[in-house]
């Protein structure tokens, strides 16, 4: 299987997939998009994802494949191991549930196409729209932190990592990168860190990523 990954150093979508590739043991070769110049809006990158967003994963002699969530159920159905769903179907909504709280609910409202919007058409300052990133991104830790106050183990569910561990992890170290304060959140903290501490999610990084800053 040769995978081309098309991304971004601080795009937190293509941050999942990254990790999802490295925990399947799937090598990929990723191009980068640089969303901060505008690269997205290229006719030639449109032609690969008219949504004009990363990632998008392609396989030789296959259609491109957009949308994070979409890309990890992709990976899990074809190479399913190591397993990144449980086998119970309950337990499988659960971790699901998780992962959507930070792909769909906060997310998409702190992407840079909506940050451009908040500044360029509604003349939002600075400060405001942080204050509008901080406010979602926080909303959907605290949402997570109370599901997982009373678990116990590693991981968001059960004793390996999961989908659901995969976007917590993307969530966190973006709000760390924008200096949020996430001291309330010890759950969540406390996977993140161990999470970080496995190769597959610390190579994936943002600050380890082509073109990323040397410090941050």
């Amino acid at each position: 299987m040769t995978l081309d990954l098309y991304g971004f150093w601080r795009s937190l979508a293509t941050f999942r997939v990254r990790i999802a590739l490295n925990l399947k043991g799937l090598d990929y070769r990723e191009h980068p998009i640089d969303l901060f110049s505008g690269e997205q809006y290229a006719a030639s990158f449109r032609a690969i994802n008219p949504m004009a967003a990363v990632p998008v994963l392609v396989e030789d002699g296959q259609s491109p494949l957009t949308q994070s969530m979409a890309i990890l159920e992709y990976l899990e159905e074809a190479c399913p191991q190591p397993p990144l769903l449980p086998a119970a179907p309950r337990a499988r909504a659960h971790v699901r549930a998780l992962a959507m709280t930070f792909v769909s609910d906060a997310h998409p409202l702190v992407v840079p196409r909506v940050r451009s919007y908040l500044s360029d058409v509604l003349g939002l300052e600075e400060p405001v729209r942080m204050a509008w990133i901080e406010h979602w991104s926080l909303t959907a830790l605290r949402a997570v932190e109370q599901q997982l106050a009373g678990a116990a183990g590693p991981f968001c569910a059960g004793a390996s990592p999961t989908i659901a561990d995969i976007c917590l992890v993307a969530h966190v170290v973006g709000a760390r990168l924008s200096r949020f304060d996430l001291s309330a959140f010890q759950a969540c903290n406390r996977i993140a860190d161990h999470c970080l501490q496995i190769d597959a999610f610390a190579r994936a990084h943002p600050l380890r990523q082509q073109g990323a800053p040397v410090s941050s």
